[in-house]
């Protein structure tokens, strides 16, 4: 049992040789890349080893059980480490996204319900923002377009990790169970009446491409440059400052408003861009991949949902893991742990149905 385990423990060592060559450092990239499979590898080698330990253990057990009888509880603890061992590296060993160790971008669109719309987007920011920061992720807002009342009508955020992460803590393994429509229900700022409202934000998880996974020809592009908008006042720029980028083979368009700086906005834009055509890619290399993104939002329609955050109940549900809480104050302050940990867990047991077959 786990024979293919053996395999491991030699590669992981031939990554520590190769690590500790100086000259490794001349090529970040190969760095980069050693150092995330060094990071996959360790937990399942380190209890592989403990997986073997207990199996030499049990056998000195029941040689010295033969003789001295107090030996047999020992024996009883050692089989029982023995079987939370092979269920760990089951778990450990269980096919993974092969995107589960990079950053995000991750888009937010108001849709159904306007300004109470984009009031609730802003709320979404926010909760994302205050989730990352709790896990020492860096988020970082790449492009926003706000409406009257200061909420968002489309907002773009970057959620990147501080260093390499270990496996299943990355950005992309936490958050791309968040696409999806997003219903709100509560009495809208604009309501006079104190009568509840549902309205809908959409969020879109892209998993962020490195430049050399993802090369955009320059002649693929068309760029237009244009006047930002804004709600009005001294936020709407004076100069043509905003770009737009479509890229001519697949269609897609990109459009970034939120810097200053016309070049800014160009370097936002193409890591939008790269990104989704990385997920792009994925989906069409990948019947897996596809499935793994079929719940991302093409139209904010707010029957088409996926979660929903009822203001009068203090509740959020999410309508995939039928996941309930009542702390949804708690919850908007960036404390999705649960909501979160209850979608990783089904995607992990179908990785196991799938594994199994």
């Amino acid at each position: 049992m786990f024979e293919n385990c053996a395999g491991l423990v030699v590669e992981i060592g031939e990554i520590e040789t190769k690590l500790s060559d100086p000259s490794l450092h001349n090529d970040q990239n190969k760095a980069r890349e050693l150092n995330k499979r060094y990071s996959q590898l360790k937990p399942i080698v380190a209890t592989y080893k403990q997986y073997l330990s207990v199996i030499d253990d049990i056998a000195a057990a029941k040689e010295f059980a033969e003789s001295d009888p107090s030996f047999v509880t020992e024996l009883e603890n050692l089989d029982m480490q023995l079987t939370d061992l092979s269920a760990q590296l089951e778990t450990l060993l269980i096919p993974r996204d092969p995107l589960d160790d990079k950053d995000v971008i991750l888009e937010i669109k108001a849709g159904e319900g306007g300004d109470e719309s984009a009031l609730f987007a802003s709320d979404l920011l926010r909760m994302y923002m205050r989730w990352a920061d709790r896990h020492g992720l860096k988020a970082e807002v790449i492009d926003m377009v706000e409406s009257d009342l200061g909420g968002y009508k489309d907002v773009s955020l970057a959620v990147k990790a501080r260093g390499i992460p270990e496996p299943g803590n990355a950005p992309w393994a936490l958050l791309k169970h968040e696409a999806g429509v997003h219903r709100v229900q509560r009495v809208p700022v604009t309501e006079s009446q104190g009568r509840i409202h549902t309205s809908a934000a959409g969020v879109l998880v892209y998993p962020e491409a490195e430049d050399v996974e993802v090369e955009v020809n320059a002649q693929d592009l068309r760029i237009d440059v244009y006047r930002s908008s804004g709600p009005g006042g001294q936020s709407v720029n004076t100069t043509d400052s905003a770009v737009r980028i479509t890229h001519v083979p697949t269609g897609i368009v990109v459009s970034c408003q939120n810097e200053k700086s016309q070049l800014q906005n160009k370097e936002s834009a193409l890591r939008i861009l790269r990104a989704r055509l990385l997920a792009a890619a994925e989906e069409a290399k990948a019947a897996e991949a596809q499935a793994a993104r079929k719940m991302q939002v093409r139209t904010v329609d707010r029957s088409e949902r996926v979660r929903t955050y009822n203001f009068p109940e203090n509740r959020l549900t999410d309508h995939r893991s039928n996941f309930k809480s009542y702390n949804l104050d708690q919850i908007l302050e960036g404390d999705l742990d649960g909501v979160i940990s209850s979608l990783v867990e089904i995607e992990r047991a179908e990785r196991m149905r799938d594994a199994g077959k």
